[in-house]
């Protein structure tokens, strides 16, 4: 698999996409550097922490053990662990490594976004979802009680370290949730990698090495364009949006307890393929056609208890909501999407019942 590069003018960095990264993670950390810290859950640790302790060997490092789950996504942890950083002898010299999944590169990137006004961070995407979304682009964030991600910073990596085999573990729900980040991918800029999605099923769930790589490859380098091209989602990485605006409003409303990240924007990319038929952007044959692609890697959490009133309120929270108007991104085709804030209410509201049903 290849190396990609995000070049966003004030950061240049290498994201690795190939099997065996991560017995290579010590060729990437500096030469000379502070203590070491690296953030990851239990799980993750006990699975993949010898290949990072490897690449530890000879430096000052600590491990930063993060609780995992959306309703730990918060403030308070960021705190205990700059507290922990602090007093195992962290300063300016010091770097971040984040090893575990989409929460843990989002948290620690935000902690090393903060710590004594910011040091490196180095990211190991763990899942299926971190390795195609989370881990690249230097957003970073915590959640707050009334919506998600609403605390944070961009803060580029110095590198990106995925690996495939990793994916192994994954349990399959995990796995499956990360799907739905490939699907979008396909939906928003590449017909191909939704073809592969659509022909390939059996072959993606049984994580068959050939397709894995592939769909894998195609996501980081999708993202990594973007990302180039539009650091702080001024413009067209708003498109890495779809699904995730209805997605964050079914998470805030359950209380981060019900859904996966992926599982919520699976849910929303269905209610943006029926806003974007609703609102005449996309023919009902692509619509239906998308929508059917989404489904097969469900099955999904209920939405039983749920009500639009209830996700169009948490809309209007979203961190990507200007002046109380919420930008969709829409699907005009397989492959392509505009943004807009002008849908009406009444079209919105239809598209979010439609998941509900």
């Amino acid at each position: 698999m290849p190396t990609f590069a995000v070049n966003t003018g004030a950061a240049q960095y290498p994201v690795v996409a190939e099997r065996g990264a991560l017995q290579r993670l010590g060729e990437f950390l500096p030469a000379r550097r502070g203590m070491l810290f690296v953030v990851t859950e239990e799980s993750v640790w006990r699975l993949h922490g010898a290949a990072v302790e490897r690449a530890m060997e000879g430096r000052q490092w600590r491990r930063l053990l993060f609780p995992g789950g959306e309703e730990n996504k918060r403030l308070a942890q960021v705190e205990a662990m700059a507290e922990q950083m602090v007093e195992a002898g962290g300063d300016r010299s010091s770097l971040v490594i984040a090893f575990g999944g989409g929460i843990v590169n989002d948290v620690g990137g935000f902690l090393a976004a903060v710590f004594m006004r910011g040091v490196p961070v180095i990211q190991v995407p763990t899942t299926l979802l971190a390795q195609v979304d989370a881990g690249v682009g230097g957003k970073t964030g915590v959640n707050l009680a009334a919506g998600k991600n609403l605390v944070g910073a961009f803060h580029q990596p110095l590198a990106v370290i995925t690996d495939p085999d990793v994916l192994a573990t994954l349990p399959e729900r995990e796995y499956r949730a990360g799907l739905f980040e490939v699907i979008k991918h396909g939906i928003i800029r590449s017909e191909p990698l939704f073809r592969l999605m659509q022909a390939r099923r059996e072959a993606v769930l049984a994580r068959d090495p050939g397709a894995v790589e592939e769909m894998v490859a195609e996501s980081v380098r999708i993202k990594c364009e973007v990302v180039s091209l539009d650091e702080k989602e001024g413009g067209l990485r708003r498109i890495l949006n779809f699904g995730h605006t209805i997605g964050h409003a079914l998470e805030a409303e359950t209380g981060y307890s019900r859904f996966l990240h992926g599982e919520a924007v699976g849910l929303g990319m269905l209610a943006a393929l029926r806003l974007s038929e609703l609102a005449g952007r996309l023919p009902a044959e692509l619509s239906a056609e998308a929508g059917a692609v989404v489904r097969a890697y469900g099955p999904f959490p209920l939405t039983r208890g749920l009500s639009p009133d209830g996700i169009l309120a948490r809309l209007r929270k979203d961190k990507k909501a200007i002046q109380g108007a919420v930008h969709w991104v829409l699907a005009t085709g397989i492959g392509s999407t505009e943004v807009t804030p002008d849908i009406p209410d009444a079209l919105v509201r239809k598209a979010v019942a439609s998941i509900l049903e």
